[in-house]
């Protein structure tokens, strides 16, 4: 197993980034041209906790390394993610967690993301990857699969920071806004 990590901090409020998540893999993110589609599958708010859960079925298109996809025999063109978010409004945190569907069989990957507040006007985002390739005991190729997932995911941590910071600064726009039409609109009363 190899682990990624990651920890970067947004100079947003925990409230604009906990929204803005919503739209990290909309038209805003020109980064995330890979997220074919985002289905959400359930979401529900537990009455005693006040937590949000939400999941949802994540498409993809990244193609894989051509020796891995000669190895597998396939195009491994496209594939699919399940992910369960928690908003959790009393400790000020959202926490994702994930897990591939696809090749599940021969990789594991699990992925836990939480953002928290680092005060007033910045919020903590940390990434942790456990990447376990399940290829019996072949040691040298699944350390091999193992490097290339952690390789993948530290060129895509630089690309997802990059195209959040533009969902968030869009929304900051678009939130900013909404809340001066609300004001006119109560003006003019």
């Amino acid at each position: 197993m190899k682990v990624f990590s990651n920890a970067v901090t947004f100079n947003y409020s925990w409230d604009e980034v906990s929204s803005a998540n919503w739209q990290k893999y909309g038209p805003w993110n020109n980064k995330s041209e890979h997220v074919i589609a985002v289905d959400t599958l359930s979401r529900r708010v537990d009455p005693a906790t006040g937590i949000l859960r939400t999941e949802r079925l994540i498409a993809c298109r990244q193609s894989a390394p051509d020796w891995m996809k000669s190895l597998m025999g396939s195009k491994m063109d496209e594939s699919f993610v399940y992910e369960a978010s928690y908003v959790d409004p009393a400790t000020r945190t959202v926490t994702m967690v994930s897990q591939n569907l696809t090749w599940s069989n021969l990789v594991s990957v699990q992925e836990e993301v939480v953002y928290r507040p680092l005060g007033d006007h910045q919020t903590q985002f940390t990434q942790t990857a456990n990447i376990t390739a399940l290829c019996g005991g072949w040691q040298r190729i699944k350390n091999s699969i193992e490097d290339t997932l952690v390789n993948r995911f530290k060129e895509n941590a630089v690309k997802g920071r990059e195209g959040f910071e533009r969902v968030l600064e869009m929304s900051r726009i678009v939130f900013a806004e909404e809340r001066e039409k609300a004001l006119r609109e109560k003006l003019a009363l």
